[in-house]
């Protein structure tokens, strides 16, 4: 399991997409995020009961673990969904926050003093040059700032996230952790929602499958690696994971929507296997 681990995480990581395609026409981007937020949290605290799991050990744990799902959670999902919503094209959306492994690359040796070799920095480079061309061909709409400043809102909590998590508090049970990190991020997206929103549902098929999707399959299929990966990799070799995302959407979308695959495509995708193959060897 833990060698297939990784790949796992992309194809689950991947099909989000899938969420904000079949959700976001039926709900307020943080509205829909908040309901998917309580439905975990709710699921999360039944099993952390039911099988007896060790809860974070003071008040120290329960707060590292918080602000890291604040930032990994809420300002990283809450980003890419208003990004979405207000425009701004899923193609740009995963460029922006395609940026990631490179600034956790530079952030996890300031901070951490992990070494990042020559060989890892050149992989880093090869997988952005081939998530670029992955979506180049879905970069011509028309956006304004209104529509960036969100993705660039979750990178920035995608990447501090990270870094601070594996700082921080890289250990702690999957089930209880899972709680920890939604309750803050619950609450912070309550208010928000509160000043911004109107809590508008419509509670359609699409809808919800969208939202069991997401919660079951995201919140803890995925997040749950993604825990577990951060625990026992270095940094770098976590975040440039990140750069398989886009091109394993695709062919999600290929397969399932029949969105066309250009040739530069194809070659960004093979260029991003081989950049992140260099960054984890």
């Amino acid at each position: 399991m833990n060698r297939f681990a990784p790949l796992l995480f992309v194809v689950l990581w991947s099909t989000g997409f899938i969420g904000a395609k079949f959700g976001l026409p039926h709900a307020e981007p943080l509205s829909f995020l908040l309901t998917r937020y309580l439905l975990v949290i709710s699921l999360m605290t039944l099993v952390a009961l039911a099988m007896r799991a060790p809860w974070p050990r003071d008040a120290r744990h329960w707060f590292h673990i918080g602000v890291s799902g604040l930032l990994v959670h809420g300002v990283y999902l809450g980003g890419v969904f208003i990004a979405i919503s207000k425009g701004l094209p899923a193609g740009v959306t995963s460029l922006v926050v395609g940026i990631q492994p490179l600034l956790t690359a530079v952030g996890a040796g300031w901070l951490l003093r992990e070494a990042v070799l020559a060989r890892q920095w050149a992989g880093l480079a090869l997988g952005f040059v081939g998530v670029a061309l992955v979506v180049s061909g879905k970069l011509g709409s028309a956006f304004g700032m209104e529509a960036l400043w969100p993705a660039l809102a979750a990178l920035a909590g995608i990447t501090v996230g990270t870094l601070y998590q594996k700082r921080f508090c890289p250990s702690f049970d999957w089930r209880t952790g899972a709680i920890a990190q939604f309750l803050p991020t619950a609450i912070a997206t309550a208010v928000v929602v509160s000043l911004t929103e109107n809590f508008r549902i419509e509670w359609v098929p699409d809808f919800i499958f969208a939202l069991a999707w997401l919660v079951l399959v995201l919140s803890v299929g995925a997040i749950s690696l993604l825990n577990m990966l951060i625990r026992r990799g270095s940094a770098v070799n976590m975040a440039s994971l990140f750069y398989l995302v886009p091109p394993c959407t695709a062919l999600i979308a290929w397969l399932l929507f029949d969105e066309k695959l250009a040739g530069m495509a194809l070659v960004g995708m093979a260029l991003a296997v081989w950049g992140v193959y260099l960054a984890r060897k």
